[in-house]
């Protein structure tokens, strides 16, 4: 964890943004696969790892603003606990580490909770993500369960995304870190691109190489010959010569910062011209992207760059046709790139996303646009130093949007559905780095995984 100074700083910032009353913070439980005492791997709720720092189960927080009083609580070990796990620091001095002086049995929390409402205080919570959450958020405070999100404290929530979304030098070295190990992990699994091995064998390695550096997935990985599918969690195929790998991971640090990067290699070592075309077409929009970003700019802007440098590419392989900028502005490009340019990442992956995407990509300046592919754009408000955000445009090519799109003669204006049938079969292109605003301009995180044309061919083939 950091050192205690950066929690307790984060704690004060709360209570000079929000007035008064008491901020409820609730930490994961353990969640068990198949029986109780057999659970999967514990990740804590990230707004509670990042106000109070401790990654365990089981425990629960309160900043009382009015009385600027920090509460952790939690059970101490009894001797049942200390046979089957050994004897563990108390919660008085696991709370010491994050600066909190106060801790009471995760009993009183409820009493606690009562009491503050009896005395008229607002009890303002965060939207919980997990089921037993939501009933306990219920039970706490006296409200229907399918009530617990709608009450779900704004002005919580906009406090906790100011503090988030800027990232400070510790937590840009703990993404560092995941991009180290994610970074292994790449060139791994472009050395076994090959004809006859199957896809789970590249993962399996890849998660090896993640356990043996103390790291985690940040989420479960893609990885698929079948790249028209966005988040294809497949891994049964066997790879054949001439298919295109995407793959779409990254590991998390032992602090639970993630990583996030994607490539797409030719299995065999070498990309078709057609591939190549294609290829050369996201890369030119992945990189123009990143020259472009810097405080100041609307990432939507920045989207729609991109969005025109692939209709325009397109165009010149004669998939789409007439004027680039009206086919952008009507949304022609989103039958081949129908998602957004990208995110907020941090603590998670889609960073705070379980508190509102809207919240935290938008905000009064800018408002969702409903428009298809635009309408997936995660975040679209002006960049400010310290976001760390993920540049991941893509060219796909989906049978069954195809078929509706061409049934419907929908912007056949701007698209050649008789050229778009030749690369039918032709699966998906993405490329995807994590990308650091600072003050001037923007950094790319991590070491430079190869991402060229030449770069990707020759990892590949030389395996």
């Amino acid at each position: 964890m950091f050192d205690s100074k950066i929690y307790v700083e984060r704690r004060a910032r709360l209570k000079e943004q929000i007035g008064s009353g008491l901020l409820l913070f609730l930490g994961n439980e353990e969640s068990p696969m198949n029986y109780p005492a057999n659970p999967y791997y514990f990740r804590q709720d990230s707004s509670f790892l990042y106000f109070f720092g401790l990654n365990m189960p089981f425990l629960a927080a309160i900043v009382d603003v009015d009385q600027e009083k920090d509460v952790i609580f939690g059970d101490d070990v009894e001797m049942e606990d200390i046979i089957w796990m050994g004897l563990l620091p108390s919660m008085k001095e696991r709370a010491a580490l994050v600066g909190v002086a106060e801790t009471a049995p995760l009993a009183q929390l409820e009493e606690t909770i009562k009491t503050a409402q009896q005395k008229g205080k607002t009890i303002h919570y965060l939207p919980p993500y997990r089921p037993e959450n939501v009933l306990k958020v219920a039970q706490l405070l006296g409200i229907e369960h399918d009530s617990v999100k709608k009450y779900a404290s704004k002005e919580f929530i906009k406090a906790v995304v100011a503090q988030r979304n800027v990232k400070i030098p510790e937590e840009i070295a703990q993404m560092e870190l995941a991009h180290e190990v994610t970074y292994d992990m790449y060139f791994a699994a472009m050395k076994m691109a090959k004809t006859g091995v199957f896809e789970y064998e590249i993962v399996g390695k890849m998660e090896g190489i993640m356990g043996a550096s103390d790291c985690h997935m940040a989420f479960p990985i893609i990885l698929t010959k079948n790249g028209q599918i966005l988040h294809n969690h497949y891994h049964g195929n066997q790879l054949e010569e001439g298919n295109l790998l995407v793959m779409d991971s990254g590991s998390e640090s032992p602090m639970k910062y993630a990583s996030d990067i994607t490539r797409t290699v030719p299995v065999g070592g070498r990309f078709t011209e057609k591939q190549k075309q294609i290829y050369e077409v996201v890369l030119q929009a992945q990189e123009t992207a990143i020259q472009n970003i810097k405080p100041g700019i609307m990432f939507k802007d920045i989207h729609l760059q991109s969005a025109a440098v692939i209709a325009s590419g397109l165009k010149e392989a004669g998939l789409m046709k007439g004027d680039t900028d009206a086919a952008v502005q009507a949304g022609a490009h989103a039958l081949f790139f129908p998602h957004g340019l990208g995110h907020m990442i941090g603590l998670d992956v889609h960073d705070m996303e379980d508190l509102g995407e809207d919240f935290v990509g938008y905000d009064h300046t800018v408002e969702r646009n409903s428009q298809f592919g635009l309408a997936y754009l995660r975040l679209a408000k002006k960049l400010e130093p310290g976001h760390v955000v993920t540049v991941e445009p893509g060219v796909y090519f989906i049978p069954a949007l195809i078929d509706q799109w061409a049934a419907e003669n929908k912007f056949d204006q701007f698209i050649d559905y008789a050229k778009v049938e030749e690369y039918r079969d032709f699966g998906g292109i993405r490329i995807e780095d994590d990308i650091l605003v600072t003050q001037d301009g923007s950094q790319i995180l991590g070491k430079s995984i190869p991402k060229t044309v030449e770069e990707v061919e020759e990892i590949t083939a030389t395996g």
